[in-house]
This record gives C-alpha cells, structure tokens and sequence, in this order.
C-alpha cells in the first residue's frame, strides 16, 4: 500500500526555502534558453528537463513556466522552455534534445478551452498570453497535444503534465464545449502524472527523485498528484471511492454527488486519497500539498526574476504589459465562490510573503530605469485576504468548510487588516515609488470590518475607479455563488462613496456581475438590471457565466442540482436565453433594446417599459437599435443566398460557395484546429 507523508513530518515548504535560498546565485541574469544557442552559453550541451508551454515565455513570478523553470534552476538542475511550439510535428520537442530527466508540460496560465473561446462559444479575437496578442499560437485541449507530440518526440522520457488545464480536468469532469462528461485528462494525453495546484514543490521533488533513481511509478507517494493506474494494477487500499466514470456520465445525481466528494477532500489537513474508475482502470487522485510557509513564498518571489518577455519576442505581449508593474504579495483564496477556480488551484489558506520580502521587491522596481514609478496593483487573487489564516489550526485541521466567509465569516479567522495596512504604507512611501495601485478583486464584507484600510484605500490606492465583484442582486442566486448579500455591496459603496468625499476626491465604484449564472432566470436579471438603473451603474464589461472543469457551479450547470443539497437549480442553457440575460445588463446600450424588450414581455414585466421611474426602456424603439438591428442582420445573411455566385462571378454557383471563401480568407494563419472547415 502507498503511504501518504503524516501531517506532523517537519514542514516540506521549509526545504523549499533553504534550497532556493542557497541556490538562488545559481540563476542567471538572463531569462531560461529558449534554444540551444542559449543554453551552450551557459555551458550546457544537455538538458536535464524541458518545460513546454502555451504560453508566451515572459520571465516575470506571474507566470507559470517562469517561476517553476526558475525554482528548478536555483535546484542546480538545466531547464530550457519551449513556447507555443507549433503542434503540427513533434520537431519543436526535440530542439534541445532528449532531456535527461523529464518533459514538464502546461497548456499555460489559463485553460485553452477558455482562452480561445467566449461563454458563447465563439472564438475570441485576441490572445493575451502570445505575441501582439495573436490567437492561433496554441490548439485546442493543448495539454493533450502537447504530451502526445513529447511522447513521440522521445519515446521512455517522463511526461509530467502541470497548470491549469491538466489539473482541473484530473478526473471525469464536465467539458461546456463538447457538451459532454469527458473521462481525466490523464488518460487522454498519456501523461505518467498530473501534477495539480500550485507546482513548484512537487516539480523539485520530482526533478530530485528521478535524479537520484528512482522511476515515475516510485512517485505515486507524493501530495499533489494524480494517475492512472494499469488495468492489472491494485489500487491503495485506503482511498475514497467517488463515482465511476460510467456513473457520472449516464447519471447527472452521481455527477452530482462526485463533485460533492471531490470538493469536501480539498483541505490538505484532512483530504482522503480519492479513486475513481475509468472502466477497468483506475485514477488516483492523492491530498493536495501542504500550504508553502512564509520563507518559501519569499524565496520563490526573491528569485532574480528578469520581469520582461524573452528578448526574442518582437511584439508586445498583453499579459506582460498588464502585469510587468504589479506586485504578488499572497496566494490562495478562503472565498470559495462556486464560479471560481482559484480555491481549488491555489488552495484555501493564505500564504503570504513577508513585508520585507514585498519591499525588497519594490526597491528593485523602483532602481529599473524603464520603471514609471507607478506600482499597477499589490495584491493576490484578492487584495485584501493578506496574512488572514485561521486562529486555530488544530481547527483548521479537521475542517471541511467549503468557504470561511460563507455563509458568514468564520468567527476563527483572523481578519485583522492591520498588516496590509502598514505594507501598503511602507511601499507607497518607498523611494522611487509615485503612486501605487489596488487592482486586485476586493472582498467588501472583509473590508467594511476595518475602516482605517477602506480610509487608506480610497485616499492612496484608488485611480479614480474601483473594480468590485457583488456578481448579482437577488439572494438566491448569491447563496449558490457563496457570495455576501447585495446590501454588503451597498453599504461597502456608501463608506466608499464618504471616504472619497473626505479626501476630496471624484472616485466611482465600477461593480461586476455575472450573466446566465446557474439559478438566474429572467426575472432574478430584470431585479439587477433595476439595480443598476437606481444605482446609476452602467458597466462596460459583462460577464457571462462559463462552465470551467472542475468547478461546483459547473455541476449545477450540467446537472440542474445544487451537488451539496441536490436541489434543482434554474439553468440557462440555449444561447437565446443567455443572449437575453446579458442584454438586460446592459439595457442602456440601444443595440440592445428589442433584446430587452423581449425579455421584460416574455417576463411579463411590460411595467418597464416606457417612461416611469424605473423603466429600463422607451416605449419606442431610438434609431440606434433599428440602426443596429439591420446592421446585424445584414452580417449574419450576407453571402447566404441560394443565388450566390460562383468563382467566375457568374449566378449559378453553389449556395455555401461565398461562405467558404470568406472563410478561407479570415482564416488566422493555421487556426487552433487547421484540419477542420468548420
């Protein structure tokens, strides 16, 4: 039987930061290889792993591929990355070589399926993690692809199978683009481990054993990660049985239930080792890794980060321009909102880097000649969830709370603001240091609990807008996202709203919201949407609900229960009634208004429309929206008639002859799929 570590073993994270701390003059001043060139430069004619990446290589402790090729740098070993290599062949796989030790694979900070595709299925127009924001650079599912070219590449070499992407869909999991329950991803892309949440101690451990002789079957003790086991094979004795894959997917209640047991073994304290079938075989799912301590996280921040893109990009990259300025002083989120993955990616606990190691950062931004002196935001996930853990770890230990701030705020956790406070103060006041953003999502309800950091953040931190997420109005719905109530958002506005008028400030409050949301109809968007009127908010940006893997909204979605009560739960699935929910938040636009208008009479909510005080809409149509509307359907018919021409201009060609040529000709370079018409 595999035996897990005991929880009351010193701390794994503390020989994380003394191996960092001795190794860190070991990293070079510049960024990882990216080819071979560059590793001979730095003396090396082999690899010991090679990091491949859906991502654009920016050398900042923002990004994944950075900061595990950094740590596994510091360890002594030779990494070199590979980014967004071209899928077609296995030919980029080899470019420096077979590595020594393993290929580590990430389809990149966010999940592919999500970065190529809006909630309603469309293909977005730009990709913030590649080069001049250029989509086309990754395929579809690309973890899969890119363990399959690394096994063809070179057969025997490891393939161990990270990031985002791999760890939310480790086991059968709901895919929104398919439409289907698909089977772990461990399986489809023949990786011998997933290595999921937060990486960086599990790949150093890897790296050491396989280094030191031992095989990647010999791995399957560790925390954090999960496999598959032969069909010949045994499983531990001691595992939690979840529903089988044959289960989830010709039931929606054993989906259900599936993720209710997935979701309560997410406490590394107390988390069970969890097995789930897949016919004849088995995935294992071991406890996730223990919290990073506070040495740990500075070492890892402390590494000499160049905080640029590669120098072999021409083109600016999004994602470095937004971030290049921000400082990550935490990680991990206690929210756990159903529509969000954080919880389940970084963990519950905070883990929260010291103020000296935040300042030490700070004051090397500040000595960079191309530095502004404006620090774009300090935070995490969340702004202010800084150094707040729970008061009582031998509670901690056993608890199996879903969220420490819902339905209240747990009476055990610290929420003391006091030390982000005082961090926030010694960087704006640092030398070189002109001003200092908070753009990171704000918790209200923890806030309102300290008005000396709403004074400091209204008065310092606040460049004339505040982005906050309350994500809807009505109850019902906020109890399934395990969000606060809507007054908690209207009270955080009113302190708002004073502190500016104190320190003599015009500053606005921009809210988020969430269309389409499991347990939002028609009637709980046209509440928010009256909200918004009275309120005087009009948003830019909507958002609409999308199913990631993994997550508890998710299972609502496809199954139409609530996993933890099996309660049914109001989806809103054709794109018809999403098309509406989103409109109505933006009842003010008036290419919108027949999409309002449709929706407030299908509601019967004829009340507002017209001219009383709450009405969202005229009673007629302006030009705009006529305006609008022909426009659009101009677009969506033309070169759809039966009449169409063909090649030589002459009527008579085939009906679809106009829509493929102008595929052909917006087609983006190869496109995620270049096999595929469609």
């Amino acid at each position: 039987m595999l035996e897990l570590p005991v929880l009351n073993e010193p701390h794994l994270s503390d020989d994380l930061s003394r191996l960092l701390r001795d190794g860190a003059t070991r990293c070079g001043r510049d960024p990882l290889p990216m080819t071979m060139a560059e590793a001979r430069k730095r003396g090396w004619d082999e690899l010991d792993v090679v990091l491949i990446s859906g991502d654009a290589y920016i050398d900042h402790g923002s990004f994944a591929n950075a900061i595990i090729g950094r740590v596994l740098e510091a360890a002594g070993y030779r990494v070199g990355i590979v980014s967004q290599p071209d899928w077609q062949t296995c030919d980029e796989w080899k470019r420096f070589g077979r590595p020594r030790l393993f290929f580590g694979i990430s389809g990149g900070n966010m999940d592919s399926m999500i970065n190529h595709y809006t909630a309603n299925r469309k293909v977005r127009n730009a990709d913030a993690y590649s080069p001049g924001g250029r989509i086309g650079l990754r395929p579809d599912r690309a973890t899969l692809a890119y363990c399959q070219r690394a096994r063809q590449a070179y057969k025997g070499v490891p393939v161990i199978a990270g990031g985002v992407e791999a760890s939310l869909r480790r086991l059968a999991h709901y895919d929104y683009w398919s439409d289907k329950v698909k089977r772990s991803i461990i399986l489809d892309s023949k990786a011998d481990l997933v290595v999921f949440g937060m990486g960086e101690e599990a790949i150093l451990e890897i790296a050491r054993r396989l280094d030191e002789g031992e095989t990647v079957k010999d791995l399957r003790d560790m925390r954090g990660v999960a496999y598959a086991m032969g069909a010949s094979e045994t499983p531990p004795d001691d595992c939690l049985e979840i529903p089988s894959l044959d289960e989830v997917t010709s039931g929606k209640p054993a989906f259900a239930e599936a993720t209710k047991m997935i979701h309560n073994e997410t406490n590394p304290w107390n988390a069970k080792r969890l097995l789930q079938w897949h016919g004849n075989q088995a995935v294992i799912a071991n406890p996730p890794r223990l919290p990073l301590s506070q040495p740990a996280m500075d070492a890892l921040y402390d590494l000499p980060f160049t905080r640029k893109p590669h120098p072999s990009y021409t083109e600016p990259i999004p994602a470095s321009e937004m971030i290049k300025d921000s400082v990550t002083i935490m990680r991990g989120c206690f929210g756990g909102c159903t529509f969000c993955s954080i919880t389940t990616h970084q963990g519950r606990t905070i883990q929260s880097r010291s103020q000296e190691s935040v300042l030490k950062e700070v004051g090397t931004m500040a000595k960079d000649p191309d530095f502004k002196g404006v620090i774009s935001d300090i935070g995490g996930p969340t702004a202010n969830m800084y150094e707040m853990v729970c008061s009582k770890s031998e509670v901690e230990a056993i608890c199996r709370r879903q969220s420490c701030v819902h339905p209240t705020i747990c009476k055990l956790l610290n929420t003391d603001h006091a030390p982000l406070v005082q961090l926030m103060k010694d960087v704006r006041e640092t030398p070189g240091i002109r001003k200092v953003f908070v753009a990171s999502g704000i918790r209200m309800d923890l806030a309102r609990r300290s008005p000396e950091y709403m004074r400091d953040l209204v008065q310092h931190h606040v460049g004339g807008h505040l982005k906050v997420a309350p994500e809807h109005t009505d109850a019902g719905v906020l109890n399934l996202m395990r969000k606060p109530a809507t007054d908690d958002f209207e009270k955080f506005a009113e302190v708002f709203n004073e502190e500016s008028e104190k320190a003599g400030k015009k500053q606005y409050i921009i809210p988020y919201f969430i269309a389409s949301h499991p347990g939002s109809d028609l009637n709980e968007m046209i509440d928010l949407a009256v909200f918004l009127k009275r309120g005087g908010y009009k948003p830019d940006q909507v958002q609409d609900f999308i199913p990631a893997p993994f997550d508890v909204a998710t299972a609502m979605y496809y199954t139409g229960l609530d996993p933890f009560t099996k309660k049914p739960v109001h989806i809103a699935k054709h794109l018809r009634d999403r098309k509406l929910q989103r409109a109505l938040m933006q009842f003010f636009k008036p290419e919108n208004y027949f999409e309002v208008r449709k929706a407030l009479e299908q509601a019967g909510r004829q009340d507002l429309i017209g001219g009383g005080c709450d009405a969202l809409i005229p009673a007629k149509a302006p030009k705009e929206a006529i305006d609008a509307r022909r426009k659009d359907a101009g677009k969506r018919f033309r070169g759809e008639f039966v009449h169409s021409k063909d090649g030589d201009g002459k009527p008579g060609g085939k009906k679809d002859s106009g829509s493929k040529k102008r595929q052909s000709r917006n087609r983006p370079g190869k496109g995620y799929r270049p096999d595929r018409n469609s």
